[in-house]
């Protein structure tokens, strides 16, 4: 026996499926799911609130700075003009020291840094040098588009905003002011004056801060609700699916713990309502079933005194058959074939009746599953001449050993036979076995009328037929193939059918070698070729019973229609 084929590939495909598992979340729990869409919900609603109010604060800081630092502008701008006005008659260089004392005066007026001045002269009666209150870097702050715009309206206080450097190399925001003063007798000169605005945004980053750790606590509190409402939502949810488990598993008097009376309490009580319902709907069925079973075998037993009765006289007259008239033999020729017949009918409804009971038991032994077909295949000799039909038989000839019980082996193979030679419309009927380590097989395939894919389900319901409009014309009560498959199943081995209409049917009996082994596939193929020319070769190419498959080695299967096993199994 060939060693099992593992696929190296495998794992990297379980890896990755729980991976995709892992990151789907249609595949958390309900629990998982509600706190993770809450954090997410919360975090953009607090980014959302957070944006919103640092920004109203940064305007609402910026503007109340610019309001102060233009009102005090105004009052620089007063000051200079007086200052001018003073030193007006006065030399060069009293008013170039006016000028610089009036800066450096200014300059340190609004808190140390925070305020920075500039003067330059535009056009003067006398020389008067620009002047800064701090450094000349002042002046580079002042661009010709600012410049530009302070000389176009003179009286008016224009302001911009600006980045000054400070001593660690960072930029600090700032308010760049700048207006025209012209003195009469003095000159004009452009006032620059530049405020720092740094005060406001260590605050406004201090808000920032506020809101931040506000919101990190906000958010731990929502979890911490999200938690609590998620357990209060799949807890009751958790115990419905543990009670539906119980209850898929048999246990018909598992019932849900209801507490308060919400939506969830009313889910629990219609869940106890629906359990006992199905339980007395189970209990009541279960009632039915055993009587119906009982009244199966009461009547059967009843009905075989009176048959005997009637099986005697019948024989009587088919003995003397001869001596009646020519339209009474005819007559008494069907009532032997009819009493025969409801014979046969009474022994099965007594055999399902044990099944249905769970009275029937295996009789095991060692036996020859070679000889226990060719001992089936002498009993339906008769009926195969009798229609026509020649026996292909393929035994495999040894190592055909198997524990079993040797009555039920037979009534299946007897079943599978009948059945092929009555509807194989007088053609050949194949009959091949073999074995592996694990189990014994045979099939019966003909080239009769056939079997839909589809009806092979069907194929061992009691009573069922494939047409229902045509009589049967031998035995067929309609329980053999229940009856064979119920015997299969003792063994804890596979009945399976499969064919193609108008072309014929094949069926597959698989049974262990040692009672209560599991099986995991059979020795031969179920679906195979209808091609009776290469049926022989065709079949049971290697000990699994399936075709080889390699690089080098491709089947053929043109001539085949490979269609899944609907009748339970391994192949």
């Amino acid at each position: 026996m060939t060693a099992p084929h593992t696929d190296p590939e495998r794992p990297l495909d379980v890896l990755r499926d729980g991976a995709v598992q892992l990151v789907d979340p249609r595949s958390w729990p309900l629990a998982v799911r509600v706190v993770v869409v809450t954090i997410l919900l919360s975090i953009l609603a607090l980014l959302t609130v957070g944006a919103y109010l640092s920004s109203v604060i940064a305007d609402g800081l910026y503007e109340q700075r610019r309001d102060r630092v233009l009102e005090e502008s105004v009052e620089v701008r007063a000051e200079l003009v007086e200052t001018l006005t003073q030193v007006s008659a006065g030399t060069s260089t009293q008013q170039q020291d006016a000028v610089n004392a009036f800066v450096q005066a200014t300059g340190g007026q609004a808190g140390g840094d925070r305020r920075e001045v500039a003067l330059i002269p535009v056009e003067t009666t006398g020389t008067v040098f620009p002047v800064s209150s701090s450094d000349r870097t002042l002046f580079d702050a002042v661009d010709p588009e600012f410049s530009s715009t302070v000389a176009t309206d003179p009286d008016a206080i224009s302001w911009r905003s600006i980045g000054r450097q400070n001593n660690d190399g960072g930029v600090d925001p700032a308010l760049l002011v700048g207006t025209r003063v012209i003195v009469p007798g003095s000159g004009s000169y452009d006032l620059y004056l530049v405020y720092s605005m740094q005060e406001e945004q260590q605050t406004l980053a201090f808000v920032q801060r506020v809101i931040l750790g506000g919101g990190a606590v906000l958010l731990g509190l929502i979890v911490g609700i999200a938690v609590v409402v998620a357990r209060l939502v799949t807890t009751p949810l958790k115990r419905a699916a543990l009670a539906a488990e119980k209850l898929a598993d048999g246990d018909l008097t598992s019932r849900m713990e209801v507490a308060g009376a919400d939506e969830l309490a009313r889910v629990g009580e219609s869940f106890n309502d629906m359990a006992a319902s199905l339980e007395q709907k189970v209990v009541d069925l279960t009632e039915l079933s055993r009587l119906q079973q009982r009244f199966v075998a009461d009547v059967s037993h009843e009905l075989r005194t009176p048959l005997t009765t009637i099986r005697m006289a019948s024989a009587v007259l088919d003995s003397r058959r001869e001596e009646l008239p020519t339209d009474l033999q005819r007559t008494a020729e069907l009532l032997a074939a009819q009493v025969q017949r409801f014979e046969v009918l009474l022994a099965d409804l007594l055999e399902i009746s044990r099944f249905d009971a769970g009275a029937a038991a295996l009789e095991a032994h060692r036996e020859d599953f070679d000889a226990l077909v060719t001992r089936a295949l002498e009993n339906a000799e008769p009926l195969a001449e009798a229609r026509g039909c020649t026996l292909d038989v393929h035994l495999a000839g040894e190592g055909m050993d198997a524990v079993v019980d040797g009555r039920r082996v037979d009534r299946v193979l007897r079943n599978l036979l009948t059945n092929a030679i009555e509807h194989g419309a007088g053609q050949p009927v194949l009959v091949q076995t073999a074995a592996d380590e694990d189990a014994v097989a045979v099939v019966v395939q003909d080239w009769g009328h056939g079997i839909s894919p589809e009806n092979a389900r069907r194929v061992f319901d009691r009573f069922w037929r494939a047409d229902p409009s045509r009589a049967r014309t031998l035995g067929g009560t309609g329980l053999g193939l229940s009856i064979s498959v119920e015997d299969t199943h003792l063994h804890g081995g596979w009945l399976q059918a499969w064919g193609r209409e108008g072309e014929g049917a094949v069926f597959r009996l698989t049974l262990p070698r040692r009672p209560g082994s599991e099986l995991t596939r059979s020795p031969l193929r179920l679906e195979r070729s209808f091609d009776r020319a290469t049926a022989g070769g065709r079949m049971s190419a290697t000990p699994t019973g399936e075709l080889e498959i390699g690089p080098d080695v491709l089947p053929d299967l043109s001539d085949e229609t490979t269609v899944p096993d609907r009748t339970g199994g391994a192949r």
